[in-house]
């Protein structure tokens, strides 16, 4: 009897960029079927679960990664090094969650300048006791020699403005039987979208999945923060006067936040044929505002607290703004 030949497993690393380590987290959430993963593809690269160094990584071949899934946004030098060494080293590269793919809340310091963010973090905090005005150095020798750590860029960029992406995969952080969708196909060898497309979500909004009840009348004459209504968790919550980016974001998460009586934040990124997730909220709102006279319109404007925080709370630095103008 001829042996069948043995199975080459694909080789899989997981990056931590500038985020919070959900998306990590996210990929453990997949519970059990995690066993089903490993069983055909080896981490080949995991530092939040792996013991191995980036020179490992410097080392290994290139193209020799089959998938990688770069989750957090580009911050700083490091991040950016690393993000040209596994684009390198990968066949597949995929933005994996909100920071990688539009910024993040990572992305909401382009609010900022970098001065004005040291400023704050290194002297003006109220719990702040820096009497030398010490400030971070990328550089900095003692008696054992000469300690390095990266350079924090003026911004937060998006993977795709570092390296060419293959796919993205959006969330905060992206729901774990999506992943799991999208890996099988790379796992089966299935044919795979476009590259560049949004994968592990859908093409409708999430206004199209929510099953709140919705009428006719959306015209407002006031907005109001979540806490300052009683929600009646039957209507949906812009007609109540609260803000829910469910309009201006695609569909994919199972709507859990509505779900949890909670309105959608807009982690998922624009919808198809939506480029910019604030600008579409943005003319969603205007049709909305019950007033005729420039006054009672700026009234009703001012209700909305930090509109732009808001309606760019993971998108900023992928958007058309792309920061606030110095």
């Amino acid at each position: 009897m001829t042996p069948e030949p043995v199975k080459t497993k694909l080789k899989l690393a997981v990056y931590w960029g500038a985020a919070c380590g959900g998306c990590c987290v996210s990929v453990l959430d997949t519970h059990e079927k995690l066993l089903d993963i490993v069983a055909v593809a080896d981490p080949v690269f995991w530092p939040i679960a792996m013991d191995i160094k980036y020179k490992d990584v410097e080392n290994m071949p290139d193209q020799s990664i089959d998938l990688t899934l770069f989750n957090g946004a580009v911050r700083n030098s490091e991040n950016k090094h690393m993000a040209e060494v596994l684009r390198k080293k990968s066949k597949i590269l995929v933005a994996y969650g909100s920071c990688a793919y539009m910024g993040g809340i990572p992305g909401l310091a382009n609010f900022f300048s970098k001065s004005e963010i040291f400023n704050r973090a290194y002297f003006e905090t109220e719990s702040t006791n820096n009497p030398e005005k010490t400030v971070p150095v990328h550089e900095f020798t003692v008696p054992e020699g000469t300690i390095e750590i990266p350079v924090m860029f003026n911004d937060v960029l998006p993977l795709n403005q570092v390296v060419e992406v293959d796919y993205y995969i959006p969330g905060c952080p992206p729901q774990s039987e999506r992943l799991i969708e999208v890996f099988t196909l790379v796992a089966k060898g299935a044919e795979l979208p476009p590259k560049g497309s949004v994968v592990g979500a859908n093409d409708k909004t999430n206004c199209d999945e929510c099953k709140r009840k919705k009428s006719d009348n959306k015209l407002l004459k006031k907005f109001y923060r979540p806490w300052e209504i009683q929600d009646d968790k039957e209507t949906c919550f812009i007609e109540q006067g609260v803000i829910c980016m469910g309009p201006a974001t695609r569909s994919g998460c199972g709507v859990r936040c509505v779900e949890g009586n909670s309105p959608c934040r807009g982690c998922y990124g624009p919808p198809p044929g939506a480029s910019d997730p604030g600008a579409k909220m943005m003319a969603a709102i205007g049709t909305m505002i019950d007033a005729n006279k420039p006054e009672e319109i700026d009234e009703i404007i001012e209700s909305i607290v930090d509109p732009a925080g808001l309606f760019y709370r993971f998108s900023l630095p992928g958007s058309i703004l792309g920061r606030k103008v110095l």
